[in-house]
């Protein structure tokens, strides 16, 4: 079983009760391809990201999930948009915690290191856009990468 399980607008889904605003970082390199990591919590693919800690701006929480995560340190550069849907709820089994969604989403570009995994990424990877839509991924995070792979003018607000 996952130890991590994500809802969205289920009946079944447990009440949330605990809400954590995390970042999210959209990296692409020179040739427009985007940093994604295989979470070890899900097997889902997803961009890095985590909670942002007492202490540390929104940059700088992004900065250190992606180099704890991928190996990979970066610099933002911009903003995508902030999810915070409560029908989306993700559901931590290890400790029952039932997380609303709380994510803003940041853009990025890679400054140096070489992909590695982590104790949080079976798999990390450059991979090309369109090949994003052929893997195993939550509906919530497919919709932030769509989100910048369309490239509004404004930064989604939902």
């Amino acid at each position: 079983m996952p130890s991590r399980i994500d809802y969205f607008d289920d009946p079944q889904a447990p009440s949330a009760n605990s809400m954590v605003p995390s970042v999210n970082v959209i990296v692409s390199d020179d040739q427009g391809r985007i940093l994604l990591i295989r979470r070890t919590d899900n097997g889902n693919w997803a961009v890095p990201g985590g909670a942002i800690d007492l202490g540390e701006s929104m940059a700088q929480a992004a900065m250190r999930e992606t180099v704890e995560e991928t190996g990979i340190q970066c610099e933002i550069t911009g903003l995508v948009g902030v999810y915070t849907d409560p029908k989306h709820l993700i559901h931590y089994t290890s400790n029952d915690e039932v997380r609303q969604e709380f994510s803003i989403v940041l853009t990025a570009r890679p400054t140096g290191g070489e992909p590695r995994t982590s104790s949080e990424s079976s798999e990390v990877c450059w991979v090309e856009a369109p090949a994003i839509s052929d893997l195993p991924m939550d509906r919530s995070m497919r919709m932030r990468l769509e989100h910048y792979l369309t490239g509004g003018s404004r930064p989604y607000l939902g």
